[in-house]
């Protein structure tokens, strides 16, 4: 098993590519979850979708607040204004790499200023008594044995944690979003996520986690921030998580791949192109 940790930021995000019998992600698990057709062709055709506006916010959102723990891990604690003029050199540096993503500038603009303001308002609700960070944008990888039945799958988990806290009780795993209502998240909408990332820690550093948290940056008027807590994960959890990998590598032996439809296929890059072209 190892626990690789990026020294650089903006690293983790390349942190590994190779065939789809290399590793199991948290995002992989879940895509195959929502419809294997997908997948199939995001991963095995390597159809690459367009970087939406609001995925390009979400991502800049990350960037500054990995720029403002990295610093914190090494004791330093950045003043707002000092993630806001890096944030401004990692969103040019992005457009560069990536490509225009908004139709105009006044658009580039707008969504600039919520990037800031997002990131702006989490700083400024952080508790003076916040644990330091034990590990920022970190590269977590372990074989994948059930815990209940030690039977290894033959193909190893890998995920990228936003931040793990070293907190007295345990670590506390978290990870942000960035949401467009403030809504309640439906935990089991992030099991995959918040199971697969304490299963990483558990085998990588050999601790359980006190608890797991999503971060949530909303996009309102007046961004706000919300924690939402969620206890460590049980053996009822695991067993989930375990009985869905089973599926999916059996999926990948038989190289089966069905679309699935429902309500995520509003907002699929595929839905009016591949997905109406596939005929089973």
């Amino acid at each position: 098993m190892t626990c690789e940790l990026q020294t650089q930021p903006g690293a983790a995000g390349a942190a590994r590519q190779g065939s789809v019998w290399d590793y199991v992600s948290p995002s992989r698990l879940s895509l195959w979850a929502k419809c294997p057709l997908a997948w199939r062709l995001r991963y095995l055709d390597g159809v690459e979708s367009p970087t939406t506006p609001s995925l390009f916010v979400g991502k800049l959102c990350h960037a500054g607040l990995e720029v403002f723990y990295r610093h914190r891990q090494r004791g330093v604690t950045l003043a707002a204004e000092d993630v806001r003029e890096r944030l401004d050199t990692i969103w040019n540096e992005a457009i560069d790499q990536e490509g225009q993503p908004f139709a105009n500038t006044e658009e580039a603009a707008k969504a600039k200023g919520l990037t800031q303001n997002l990131v702006r308002a989490y700083l400024d609700q952080l508790p003076a008594d916040e644990p330091g960070p034990l590990a920022v944008e970190a590269v977590f990888e372990a074989p994948l044995v059930d815990p209940a039945t030690g039977e290894d799958l033959g193909i190893p988990l890998l995920g990228i944690v936003d931040v793990v806290f070293d907190a007295a009780e345990g670590p506390v795993v978290v990870d942000f979003k960035t949401a467009a209502s403030a809504a309640e998240p439906a935990e089991v909408v992030h099991e995959i996520q918040l199971g697969s990332y304490a299963y990483l820690l558990r085998r990588s550093l050999g601790r359980t986690e006190s608890e797991v948290q999503i971060r949530s940056l909303v996009k309102t008027r007046q961004p706000r921030v919300l924690v939402h807590r969620y206890a460590a994960r049980t053996e009822a959890h695991f067993a989930r998580l375990f009985a869905l990998l089973r599926e999916y590598v059996d999926a990948l032996d038989a190289r089966r791949f069905n679309y699935r439809p429902g309500w995520t296929c509003a907002s699929c890059d595929f839905r009016e192109t591949h997905c109406r072209q596939w005929s089973g």
